[in-house]
């Protein structure tokens, strides 16, 4: 049997862990290249679209001119409203499968479940909030039935999230807590919760951006192509910023000539999901300071 001196040996793997951490940097800077492009082109194209008037009027002139500002409250209201209602039901889910459900088929099938809902497209997700709550539950096209939608689709991530930040904490916490004779339910709402909070908000952080920045999802349940109103209730329809863009785009009664205002949208959603994402990272960062 032939054997491998030592000194190959180490020369072979300290060679294929350079080679791998070249790989890994050279994806990184391909990403981040990418990432930069994309925003100075988007950048250098909206800024100049960008005005007091463009963020707080509404469109005119049929939606060539005007502003955004009913796209914006509309995005904030279905952002806000998906993680009121998606966020505690990921928590609770997460809570079930890792310190309640018995290992087993049943506890199997459900995670192959919400793994294979992750990768369904949202327009799936569109047409199922459609038939299901815009028509079976005469929601119509209204901010509810968006928010229930976005909620659904966005379900798979934070219950993934929430799932491996129980995880983390470690078992002699719990094992401390029920010594110390607490109950099941105290130790996980007093002990393990604030301990995996800061990794659950991660979850809440990808929810958020991905649901700011849906279109196929809304363009059925709660988005219209235009409205003169601001919305008074949940179930009243609303613009929003990634469908404006859509309509913008192809839609629109002059496209030439709304081109500007499309790049100036797209700039206002990426720096309102990053604002919204930067406020959830300051309260994720808070948290952890307490630990």
């Amino acid at each position: 049997m032939t054997t491998i001196p030592i000194g190959a040996s180490k020369r072979t793997r300290n060679t294929t862990q350079k080679v791998m951490w070249g790989l890994f940097g050279a994806s990184s800077i391909i990403n981040l290249t990418a990432l930069l492009i994309i925003c100075s082109f988007v950048l250098i194209n909206g800024l100049p679209a960008i005005s007091w008037t463009f963020l707080t009027e509404a469109p005119t002139d049929s939606m060539t001119a005007g502003g955004i500002w009913p796209c914006i409250l509309g995005t904030i209201l279905l952002s806000l409203g998906t993680m009121v209602v998606s966020f505690p039901l990921g928590v609770a889910s997460a809570i079930y499968l890792n310190e309640y459900a018995t290992p087993g088929k049943v506890v199997r099938i459900i995670r192959l479940g919400i793994s294979n809902l992750a990768g369904v497209p949202s327009v799936v997700f569109g047409l199922f909030g459609l038939a299901f709550f815009v028509t079976f539950f005469g929601m119509g096209v209204s901010i509810m039935a968006g928010i229930l939608t976005l909620g659904i689709l966005v379900l798979p991530v934070i219950i993934g999230t929430a799932e491996e930040a129980l995880k983390s904490v470690p078992q002699t916490y719990r094992e401390a807590s029920l010594g110390l004779g607490a109950t099941k339910w105290q130790t996980i709402r007093l002990v393990v919760l604030p301990a995996a909070m800061p990794g659950m908000l991660t979850g809440a952080i990808l929810g958020l951006s991905r649901a700011a920045g849906e279109t196929a999802a809304i363009m059925f349940t709660a988005s219209v192509f235009f409205t003169p109103y601001l919305p008074t209730s949940v179930f009243d329809s609303v613009m929003a910023l990634p469908y404006h863009v859509y309509v913008l785009a192809t839609a629109g009664t002059d496209i030439e000539k709304t081109r500007p205002l499309q790049y100036g949208t797209s700039l206002v959603l990426i720096v309102l999901v990053l604002g919204m994402n930067l406020v959830a990272i300051l309260l994720r960062a808070r948290l952890q300071k307490r630990r």
